[in-house]
């Protein structure tokens, strides 16, 4: 029987206008600066190679994450349930790394970061330690006071705050289209060569896949607020809302990448921030710049208080003798004294997380949208947990080997596998170790006891929550 808490939110809430509204709001989750920077510079680099590159960059930045997001509500209430399929141990420890890697060690003090060094520096001039540390206090106090009531993150980005950002990003992409002609240059090297993979690449920098992985949590969080059973309806709600967010994502990033081929001599711009300010500058004179560094605000302050509170709600899930206030004032803490030492410091850890964390990331979201197809013949067991390992361990030796560890030994180890070059090279192996699996499963039909358990356990935890 529901209780009247939950018969009430059925009632007081529009099924059609909370999913429409959290859509929005996942959008500007997704949406941080490095998904404003990055969609611009694959277009002008891509130059005559426009459409196979934007490709490739909408497969990693769009349909990756939504698949994510989808594969956890098949799986579940968070990134834990869904990883648990690799053992027990695995669930916990990629689940924890991959909320510190959205949370406070890279992508949260980034969002304080870039907003400082793209938006405020070039309007006001302000450069110095002390005002890097007074507008990052401001800044995540502002995300943190946003994001205290969690299932409040619906009405408070979704209605207010998403609405200002798609409008003003499409007043800049409008403006630049309807005034200046797109001259697309001839492609830079990487993308002359193989215009696809490395618009894939670049798609992999957003760290969106692993944000969708985290950003469930919240999706499932705030539709359950509003009156979304369990089951089927929810899950139904959840992938509606993320297949409304990736279509606005892939909307706006193709008309960023579309619009950057209409800036004179793009490809001699270094960032994408800078040939977009310019572009502003250019379409909206003096007040461009203002209007930019408005929108660089408006996507990193969303994209913050969509990760303080998707990681505060796990940590809290997690650990929950520790209350979620604990949690965000923590993380917030930590993002401001990051954030503090400046964007180069922030991005110095990136690539490493991201070639480490992305391979089982994704491995993970196939599996998790593949199992559903093959239920009624077999359950992964082997499947997950030797896909998933070959995954961790390619990964760990491709980020010892970048650190300049061992890399005399490790590169020749790695170099047979296509497309390690470009970070790509754990997918055959990973593809080989799967369809083992898959054999093993078929055979010793392990998996269908994996799945009894692994469906008792996402009841049980359903329940919990």
């Amino acid at each position: 029987m529901s209780s009247p808490s939950s018969n009430t939110a059925t009632r007081t809430h529009n099924p059609v206008v909370t999913v429409v509204t959290a859509a929005l709001t996942l959008f500007s989750m997704f949406f941080g600066a490095g998904n404003l920077i990055f969609p611009p510079m694959v277009g002008v680099q891509a130059g005559t190679n426009f459409w196979p590159a934007v490709l490739g960059f909408l497969a990693a930045g769009v349909l990756l994450p939504v698949l994510a997001i989808v594969a956890v509500a098949i799986s579940g209430n968070n990134v834990r349930d869904l990883a648990s399929r690799g053992g027990a141990w695995f669930g916990v420890a990629f689940s924890v790394l991959a909320y510190l890697a959205i949370g406070a060690f890279y992508a949260l003090p980034r969002t304080g970061a870039v907003s400082m060094e793209t938006a405020i520096t070039p309007l006001t001039g302000w450069d110095s330690q002390l005002a890097s540390g007074a507008f990052n206090l401001v800044f995540f106090l502002i995300a943190l006071a946003f994001a205290w009531r969690p299932n409040s993150i619906i009405d408070i980005l979704g209605r207010f705050l998403t609405p200002a950002l798609v409008l003003l990003l499409s007043a800049l992409i409008a403006l630049a289209l309807f005034n200046y002609d797109r001259v697309p240059a001839a492609p830079v090297e990487a993308y002359a060569e193989s215009p696809m993979a490395t618009g894939l690449f670049e798609g992999y920098n957003t760290m969106d896949a692993i944000a969708g992985l985290a950003f469930g949590i919240v999706v499932i969080s705030s539709l359950k607020s509003k009156g979304f059973g369990s089951g089927g309806h929810m899950v139904r709600g959840t992938v509606i809302t993320g297949l409304i967010a990736g279509v606005l994502l892939a909307a706006i990033y193709l008309g960023l990448a579309y619009m950057a081929q209409t800036m004179p001599n793009g490809q001699s711009y270094e960032s994408g921030a800078f040939l977009l300010a310019d572009s502003a500058n250019m379409t909206m004179g003096t007040a461009g710049q203002a209007i930019f560094s408005l929108i660089v605000l408006l996507a990193c302050l969303t994209t913050a208080v969509g990760l303080i509170s998707a990681t505060s709600e796990f940590f809290n899930y997690l650990v929950p003798r520790v209350a979620y206030h604990v949690w965000a004032v923590g993380f917030t803490a930590l993002s401001i004294l990051i954030a503090f030492r400046g964007l180069e410091a922030v991005l110095a850890v990136a690539v490493p997380f991201i070639t480490f964390l992305y391979p089982p990331a994704i491995t993970l979201i196939v599996l998790s949208i593949i199992q559903p197809l093959v239920a009624s013949r077999m359950s992964f067991y082997w499947t997950y947990r030797l896909s998933l390992w070959t995954a961790v361990v390619w990964s760990a030796l491709t980020v010892i080997s970048d650190q300049g560890w061992g890399t005399g030994v490790l590169e020749p180890l790695l170099a047979w596998s296509p497309g390690q070059a470009l970070d790509l090279g754990w997918a055959v192996p990973t593809a080989c170790a799967a369809v083992i699996g898959v054999v093993l499963d078929a055979l010793l039909k392990t998996g269908a006891r994996r799945h009894e358990r692994m469906e008792a356990y996402a009841t049980q935890s359903s329940q919990a929550a």
